[in-house]
């Protein structure tokens, strides 16, 4: 089961145009394309006739016409044409989801939508903000259950071992961690003193030697997450309105998760940075280097899923994953409250 009546993340913009396309989403197949105007549209991707998948169909100013018989429907899934007769019976008419195109995404309610909301997508404070860089790359597909992306992302610990070479050092595998649940989701996070640069930082901080660091991972329900990650100068660490201007590096990396069915999820991400905005080598360097970090992940959640499905014996929870417990334990409470089941 999932959370419906929330924001998911369809596509990169770029990957929708005139041409209908199949995407997948919560398992539902739908068909998304653009009007002549450039706006998203998204409809169920079966014709009602013989359900052949509208995406196999044909783009006519605002239509999509089915490709098996020509039934014809607009953008808001309402059927304009049946040929070989008059009457258009209300039974052809389709779901068209809400679409919204919000910081090179489009998103898609896949709930109620006389209750999709605008004003809750996922907000990104930095966006579009000259001084700060940006970098992303490519949609990834990580064949695994959404939430074990999750819970990889409430574990800033895992850095340690899975990121040697790129996001994690020694520093990162024995410091506490601190959870916090907010109305939205859940955070965990810690500062580290006086520790060594990660690998990958060192070509991208503006300043020489050992460091504090902030790790502060959040993701909100159902599965959007906001990394941030502070390197400051050893001994001016701990308050993060309180950093000597100039002098300190701050990523905030953004990660979408898009369930496509109990065991795939599409994966959408970038970083943003507050040095460097307009250094397109920088950019290359960190979205080459990022891609290769997110394939660690990959092949270590590749594994946990088959792990996990074949196991023979219980496994054990440590003392490292309160944060993603707290999170799936609140998640299926909201899931529950919008189906109307009871929580355990």
């Amino acid at each position: 089961m999932y959370l419906r009546n929330t924001w998911y993340v369809a596509a990169w913009d770029s990957e929708i145009d005139r041409t209908p396309r199949q995407i997948k989403v919560l398992g539902e197949k739908i068909v998304v394309f653009r009007t002549e105007a450039g706006d998203p549209v998204a409809l169920i991707d079966a014709c009602p006739h013989r359900k052949l998948p509208l995406s196999r169909g044909r783009i006519k100013g605002d239509h999509i016409e089915c490709g098996y018989h020509g039934l014809t429907f607009d953008c808001s899934g309402s059927c304009v044409r049946v040929p070989g007769q008059e009457h258009i019976p209300a039974a052809t008419n389709i779901h068209s989801y809400p679409v919204e195109s919000r910081y090179g995404l489009v998103w898609i309610w896949m709930g109620d939508p006389a209750l999709a909301d605008t004003d809750k997508i996922f907000k990104i404070e930095q966006f579009g903000n000259p001084d700060w860089g940006i970098n992303k790359g490519a949609a990834m597909a990580f064949p695994c259950n959404y939430l074990y992306v999750t819970d990889n992302l409430l574990d800033p610990s895992h850095v340690a071992w899975v990121h040697q070479g790129s996001f994690g050092n020694a520093a990162c595998e024995d410091e506490p961690l601190e959870v916090t649940g907010t109305d939205n989701g859940v955070i965990v996070s810690r500062w580290m003193y006086d520790v060594e640069v990660a690998p990958f930082y060192q070509k991208l901080v503006p300043f020489e030697g050992a460091c504090d660091r902030e790790q502060h991972y959040e993701v909100r329900y159902p599965s959007l997450a906001y990394i941030k990650a502070i390197f400051t100068p050893a001994g001016t660490g701990g308050d993060v309105n309180n950093l000597p201007e100039g002098q300190y590096f701050q990523m905030d990396s953004y990660n979408f998760m898009t369930p496509e069915d109990e065991s795939t999820t599409r994966y959408y991400w970038f970083q943003m940075r507050n040095v460097l905005p307009d250094d397109a080598e920088i950019s290359k360097y960190m979205s080459d280097s990022v891609e290769v970090a997110f394939n660690e992940d990959r092949e270590i959640l590749i594994d946990v899923q088959k792990g996990m499905t074949d196991k023979v014996t219980r496994n054990v929870d440590l003392a490292i994953d309160a944060g993603p417990l707290l999170f799936r334990r609140r998640l299926q409470k909201l899931i529950n409250a919008e189906s109307g089941e009871q929580s355990s």
